[in-house]
């Protein structure tokens, strides 16, 4: 007996998660040009008998490669496009597996839910022109047969996902609370200050360390009797920053070497630092203004945790019905 998946009338667009019609069939059928040398079809997996080729894996990753091969080249291309080639050809065995679960058990799907899809498609995305559509599908060498199966397969996907993989309702206050403690730095805007600062060169190859030593503590003396920071950077710091007085803007943690950022991030707004002798130059800080470092309350984030949190329950729980039927199954990938 075969069993129907949904009772009759029951909605399956909150199921739907399938791309508009244009882009579905860019990846479907992707013009020869854009991917590679490739073009020759073959046996890229075999799942329970059944064949997935290298046009269909060709066919998913298609937009993933053209991205990589306009911002990437050489070896770093080649890892990128096998590693996209892979993940899209597990994808695709995933699929053909859940695809075949739902013919073990029997299960089926009104005819209607698809011509309703095609429907939606067509008024959605050409206007209610079907003519339109059936064109677009042939000046992509896609039957409206083949267009039909990949609808019906991914209304099948996803109604599988839903049968097997029951949403996650409620979090415990206690998984919320030991998360938040974790990962405090999610909720923490970045701290940044902002910096100001003189470089002396010891010149010690030269001989005159305690020279160039001695000059800046004069000028840690001056400052602290009153000078300005800005102009004693003009006159005397000879880094990059000289020219607007050792103003080095915005400066977040990770920008400095490790010296200086536990100088920079320790001084409060408005004071000077001793001298900081690092790889041979001597330094002095000042922090103007400060912003960030701030932790948002539990209470504030406790909603986004709980969806996480949720998210990644649901996500256990079909990664492992998922490896369940892969032990079931015979696949053989070339």
């Amino acid at each position: 007996m075969i069993r129907p998946l949904f009772a009759a009338g029951v909605a399956t667009v909150a199921l739907l998660s399938s791309p508009l019609c244009r882009a579905a069939l860019a990846q479907a059928r992707e013009p020869a040009q854009d991917r590679g040398p490739e073009v020759i079809d073959g046996i890229a997996a075999v799942v329970n008998g059944e064949v997935i080729t290298h046009s269909q894996v060709r066919g998913v990753v298609g937009p993933r490669e053209r991205m990589l091969r306009s911002q990437l080249r050489g070896e770093e291309l080649a890892k990128q496009v096998k590693e996209a080639r892979e993940a899209a050809l597990k994808d695709l065995i995933d699929r053909q597996l859940i695809v075949q679960a739902f013919r073990e058990e029997k299960l089926s799907l009104p005819d209607h839910f698809v011509e309703q899809r095609m429907n939606d498609i067509i008024r959605e995305n050409f206007g209610g022109d079907r003519a339109t559509f059936v064109k677009t599908l042939q000046a992509q060498n896609y039957s409206l047969g083949e267009f039909k199966k990949m609808e019906l397969e991914k209304i099948i996907v996803a109604a599988m996902r839903g049968k097997n993989v029951k949403p996650v309702v409620a979090t415990s206050p206690v998984k919320v609370d030991e998360y938040y403690r974790k990962h405090r730095e999610e909720f923490t805007s970045k701290e940044e200050v902002k910096l100001r600062m003189i470089m002396i060169p010891s010149r010690a190859s030269q001989g005159n360390a305690a020279a160039q030593k001695a000059l800046a503590e004069e000028i840690l003396g001056k400052l602290a009797g009153g000078a300005d920071f800005e102009r004693m950077a003009q006159m005397y710091s000879e880094d990059s920053t000289r020219d607007v007085g050792g103003d080095w803007g915005w400066i977040e943690r990770k920008t400095l070497a490790g010296p200086l950022e536990k100088v920079a991030f320790s001084l409060r707004t408005g004071k000077i630092s001793s001298l900081v002798e690092l790889g041979g130059n001597f330094y002095i800080l000042r922090v103007d203004e400060r912003r960030g470092g701030v932790t948002k309350p539990i209470a504030e984030v406790r909603a986004d945790i709980e969806k996480k949190l949720q998210q990644e329950e649901a996500q256990r729980l079909q990664d492992n019905w998922l490896a369940t039927l892969r032990q079931k199954a015979h696949i053989r990938t070339f």
